[in-house]
Parts: C-alpha cells; sequence; structure tokens
C-alpha cells in the first residue's frame, strides 16, 4: 500500500509491506456547512444556553471587543466576521465602536500577512487600525480582577474591561491537558497575563506528589483542574457570548456554536469529540504520523502526543513534521536545555509553563521515534528524538529495530492527521 502523508504545505510518500496495518486513524467525515454566513445569522438568533438572541443587549454607541486567535490555530472565524460585523451594524455598532484583540496567550504576535488570514483580507483592510495584540507581560496594559478558588490570581488585558461587551470566538479541539481548546481558552490563557497562565499551568502537577496530575488530561473538562481553572478566570470577565467553529479535516466548518460562553463550548466539545476521537482496540509497534501543516515543533508537538497513545510502550513512531520555522523558540529551547524529565519536573514546581510541559512530554514520547523533518540534526537530538533522511529511511529504521525486538511482522496504524486524531485506547470518553 502507497502511502502518502501531509508534510508542511506539501506531501510525500512511502510504503509498508512489511507490516500488518491495523485501520487508518483519521478524523470522522464532517460535511463543511454549505453558507456559514446564513448559520451564523440563525445562531445569532437562537444563542445556545441563552435565552434571547446574542446582541439583543447590544445597543447603538456601546463598545463591542472581539477577541479572536493567534496565527497558531486554524479557526475559520475570517468566514463568520462578515456577517458578525454586519448583525453588530444592525444593531447600531459603527466601525468605530469595534475593536478586535489577538489572543496570543504567551505566543508571539501574528504578522500582517497572518494578521490578515485571521481576519480575513476585507475585515483586515477596513478594521486594521482597530486591531491590537495581547501582551502577557504588559503591565500597564493588565487589570487584576481576583483569584480563583485554585489560588491563581488573573490579571486580564484592560480592553476586555472597558468594552461594554466582549464577544470570543476561535475553534474547538481536543487538547491535552487544558481537554479541550476554545471556549475558555481565549480569556485564559488567550488575553491574561505570564503570570496567570503559569499559575493554571501549574495545575497540571500534582500539589502532593509533584509529579503529572493523573485528573489533568485530553478530553476531559469536569474534574480537570486546569480546564476547571480556566473557567473560573474566564466567568471574572463580562463576555456576551461565544462564537467558535468546529473544523473538519480539510479545514472547513463543520459545526458553528453560538452562545453562552460555557454551554456552547461544551456543546462545540461534543461534537469536537464525535469528530476528532477515535477508539483504539489495540496498541500497535509502529505508528506512521504527519503533523500536516505545523510550522514550528511546539505546535507539532499534538501530533506526536496524539500518536504515542496508539503505540505500544516498546513501539516506534514514524514522525512526518516538516518544521519549518524550527523548534518553536528561545522559550522552549530553554526547557529543552534542562536535559531531563527529572530537571524538567523541578523547574515546573518552581514556575510552571506550556513550554516546560511540552518539554516534559516529549522527552517522555520522542526517543521511540524517528523524525522526517527540516528540523537540524542538533535540534533533533535535543528533543531526544532521531532524524531520518527520508520517510523511507525513517521507515526502514523503525522496522530494523522492531525486528532487534523479535517484532519481525509489526503491526501498524496510519495518522494522516494527526495533529487533530486523537486516539483513545479502549473507548472514547463521553461528555455528558
Amino acid at each position: 500500500m502507497q502511502l502518502e502523508f501531509p508534510y508542511g504545505s506539501g506531501a510525500i510518500t512511502g510504503s509498508v509491506p512489511w507490516a500488518r496495518c491495523l485501520g487508518v486513524l483519521d478524523v470522522a467525515p464532517a460535511p463543511p456547512l454549505s453558507d456559514v454566513s446564513r448559520a451564523l445569522q440563525d445562531r445569532l438568533q437562537h444563542p445556545i444556553g441563552m435565552p434571547a438572541p446574542l446582541l439583543d443587549a447590544v445597543e447603538r454607541g456601546h463598545r463591542v471587543l472581539i477577541l479572536v486567535s493567534d496565527s497558531f490555530r486554524q479557526t475559520g472565524i475570517a468566514h463568520c466576521l462578515p456577517a458578525l460585523i454586519e448583525a453588530l451594524a444592525q444593531r447600531g455598532v459603527r466601525d468605530t465602536g469595534i475593536r478586535f484583540l489577538v489572543a496570543t496567550g504567551i505566543h508571539r504576535g501574528p504578522t500582517e500577512a497572518e494578521l490578515a488570514a485571521i481576519l480575513g483580507p476585507d475585515i483586515h483592510a477596513r478594521f486594521r487600525s482597530r486591531v491590537a495584540c495581547h501582551d502577557p507581560h504588559d503591565v500597564a496594559g493588565l487589570v487584576d480582577v481576583g483569584t480563583t478558588s485554585r489560588g491563581s490570581r488573573v490579571r486580564v488585558n484592560r480592553a476586555a474591561l472597558e468594552a461594554d461587551y466582549v464577544l470570543v470566538t476561535g475553534t474547538t479541539v481536543l487538547h491535552y491537558f487544558a481537554g479541550f481548546g476554545g471556549g475558555r481558552k481565549s480569556i485564559l490563557p488567550g488575553i491574561c497575563s505570564a503570570g496567570t497562565i503559569s499559575q493554571n499551568h501549574s495545575l497540571n502537577l500534582d500539589r502532593v506528589t509533584g509529579e503529572l496530575n493523573p485528573d489533568v488530561r485530553i478530553g476531559r473538562l469536569d474534574g480537570n483542574p486546569v480546564a476547571e481553572d480556566m473557567l473560573e478566570a474566564a466567568r471574572m470577565v463580562r463576555t456576551t457570548g461565544m462564537i467558535n467553529t468546529v473544523l473538519n479535516r480539510d479545514g472547513a466548518i463543520a459545526g458553528l456554536f453560538v452562545g453562552e460562553l460555557e454551554a456552547a463550548h461544551r456543546r462545540a466539545a461534543a461534537f469536537a469529540l464525535r469528530t476528532f476521537a477515535v477508539p483504539v482496540q489495540e496498541q500497535a509497534d509502529l505508528v506512521i504520523a504527519s503533523a500536516g501543516p505545523c510550522r514550528n515543533y511546539v505546535q507539532a508537538h499534538k501530533a506526536l502526543f496524539n500518536a504515542y497513545q496508539a503505540v505500544k510502550p516498546n513501539g516506534r513512531i514514524v514522525f512526518v513534521a516538516r518544521c519549518e520555522e524550527g523548534l518553536g523558540g528561545q522559550p522552549f529551547e530553554k526547557w529543552l536545555r534542562l536535559g531531563s524529565r527529572d530537571a524538567i519536573l523541578e523547574g515546573l514546581r518552581g514556575r510552571s509553563e506550556i513550554n516546560g510541559q511540552t518539554a516534559l512530554s516529549t522527552l517522555e514520547k520522542a526517543p521511540i521515534a524517528w523524525f522526517v523533518t527540516e528540523l537540524p540534526p542538533q535540534d533533533v537530538a535535543a528533543l531526544h528524538a532521531r532524524k531520518a533522511v527520508s520517510l523511507e529511511d525513517a521507515l526502514e529504521r523503525a522496522r530494523q529495530e522492531l525486528a532487534v525486538d523479535g517484532i519481525s511482522r509489526p503491526t501498524c496504524y496510519i495518522m494522516p492527521h494527526a495533529a487533530c486524531t486523537v486516539p483513545f485506547p479502549g473507548a472514547v470518553p463521553r461528555l455528558d
């Protein structure tokens, strides 16, 4: 069987005639919405978890802030914005009363070209002077709004408090420790201070043992301390409502969820679980996984995380991840330089952050992986992985290593869209 895997903006091919394929693990088929603008108009009139239309309380002269995701998350929200702006205009809100804030968390801000892609070229041209990027280190631009019951001191972007209405937009996907992306995550980490983000992410560690907290896991909101802390913080910011997409395997909008922040997000999360989660009855000796268009390793990591769920403890992963922008920045590389799981855990106990948790996860998973990538050899070595010169080379090296372990006819899974396909050994959890 000839296999084709997304590789950046292109594709590469290979074959595994020597393996017994258990199946292709992929995103479930989900047809795109035929008319996104009309769908949004309908959902604005009938929002989830709200007794009246979403914009019913918006009046002429009100200041509206629209939160949008950064360039590292494909959301499709640009297809919704023209209809949303028109709906606000019908409520008497002029362009001068609308501002956009890019909810970057601790990521870098988007380039001008990326910002045009996030907003769509027409909205970008029309509102460029009214777009700002969140800065988690800008003390003057952050306001203290309280402390969560788990001890996270919540400082948020001042713009969210100065607006009469805050509209949260984004996309809902499964997330490896927040349970799900989208919804509450647009507030925390999206527009919070670096300190607030660190305090929230520290809940990833058990405060008694100092080890990873087993309740912090993908696909779980209830009982997940990180996710519950995010929601508590988000409720400290007055939001009018949420607009979240769920994308299909082709990046088109398959689901559109509008309404009260928590109620609409849970509905979106249930749809995302049906779309992205795959039950795995047995783990395989080999998983061949592509990170697709992920531009750096930090973003590609989620594909490695997902592939790891489908492989046996002594198995191998062939990881196709172009990563043309490198590892993902100095903050992540700083954690990698600590060099060991124990050292990273010790650092996280002192100051937790997402880059450290990604480094910790990487050191657990990358040693069994052969990378097909544009990352230089020294960067791949820093990840504790091995670099192959091609997909065929990676497959052959994995075959040889499995043969040394006495596995001459290995089982394998194919994951062409591993960044968004989430295997669950046994059964997919329910989100009631």
